[in-house]
């Protein structure tokens, strides 16, 4: 159910235009570039691809024994989605084909991060210490040297060829022409999630000993913000980078860094009973949502208002919180398997 509360002039609302079901949690979601199909991975391992305007099952894929773990639709192609799991496996997928195009091993007996960089032309794996780089085609162009420990996560620096891939005590910078680090960040501590600024100058990272750690690229100064109650998980950043927002209990909270956000106070906005599981912002607009382990979908604008513009909710815990290229839709996922495509209104 949606409920509006008396808004500011300008603020939006939300609108349901379709639910579905998977038989089990939702751990991935993926928009076509397009915006007119979504898959959507169950943990045990089924992708189901939707259409998005409507909800119909468009096509259904196997995906990965022993459960799947992250999806990636491929920049610019409507039809190209890889897919990872605990199979060990990597694998293409075509729309409109029921076999994967292409299955690539991983390195490990699981794999559990992928990603497209942002022209289609790479795509990361993690399995265990392994960190490879595969070309659209499925065939391998790099495998890294061992990192120290599990690779917790990675992402592309927004606009260009470079992988950010995080272990216990560092973030290290790569190129795919190259097998040595273009940067190494060293922290002792354990990296759960990565973030990029969209500007590229700032690397924030999501940590196990419940803070966040933020690095400024250029001068290779970094920062720590502490006080969180849970472990850190949750990262999102506006698209002009001035606004980091950040999970680890259940008050979001959005870091002001137009300037070093050193020694301020980041404002913080109360709605959630229970932790915050998913955050995200738009890609080009102003307006950020959290979801939360009770259910419940939150719209918020920080910098203008720390009240919800508008929230819904849903029966069971919110695990995947996605927005379309175009702003004007949010698919979420649920710890029960429920798939909803919300317009923003």
């Amino acid at each position: 159910m949606s409920r509006l509360n008396p808004l500011p002039r300008g603020a939006r609302g939300f609108v349901r235009r379709w639910q579905g079901a998977l038989d089990e949690h939702v751990i991935a979601l993926a928009w076509s570039p397009d915006r007119t199909l979504l898959a959507a991975a169950a943990v045990g391992g089924p992708i189901t691809v939707f259409e998005a305007a409507t909800g119909t099952v468009r096509q259904t894929w196997s995906g990965h024994g022993f459960g799947t773990a992250a999806l990636s639709w491929r920049p610019g192609d409507n039809a190209l989605v890889a897919s990872v799991g605990q199979d060990g496996k990597a694998k293409l997928w075509q729309v409109g084909a029921a076999e994967p195009l292409q299955v690539m091993p991983g390195g490990a007996s699981w794999v559990e991060r992928v990603a497209w960089s942002p022209n289609g032309q790479y795509l990361a794996t993690a399995a265990g210490k392994k960190l490879r780089v595969w070309n659209a085609q499925g065939e391998l162009v790099r495998e890294y040297p061992d990192h120290p420990s599990t690779i917790s996560d990675l992402q592309w620096r927004p606009g260009t060829q470079e992988l950010a891939s995080s272990a216990y005590g560092c973030v290290q910078v790569w190129k795919p022409e190259s097998s040595e680090p273009l940067r190494r960040l060293e922290w002792k501590g354990s990296v759960l999630t990565l973030a990029w600024s969209p500007n590229g100058r700032y690397l924030a990272t999501g940590d196990q000993d419940a803070t966040v750690h933020f690095w400024v690229l250029k001068t290779g100064e970094d920062l720590q913000m502490s006080g969180y109650m849970t472990k850190v998980r949750e990262l999102a950043w506006d698209s002009s980078s001035r606004w980091l927002v950040t999970g680890g209990g259940p008050v979001p909270c959005a870091w002001d860094c137009s300037s070093s956000p050193a020694d301020t106070t980041p404002i913080s906005f109360d709605a959630h009973e229970q932790n915050v599981s998913a955050l995200a912002y738009q890609h080009k607009g102003p307006y950020l949502v959290s979801g939360g382990e009770e259910g419940l979908l939150v719209l918020w604008q920080p910098g203008k208002y720390k009240i919800p513009l508008a929230e819904y909710r849903l029966s069971s815990a919110l695990t995947q919180v996605k927005w379309s290229s175009d702003d004007r839709h949010l698919a979420l996922g649920t710890d029960a398997g429920d798939v909803v495509v919300l317009a923003v209104q």
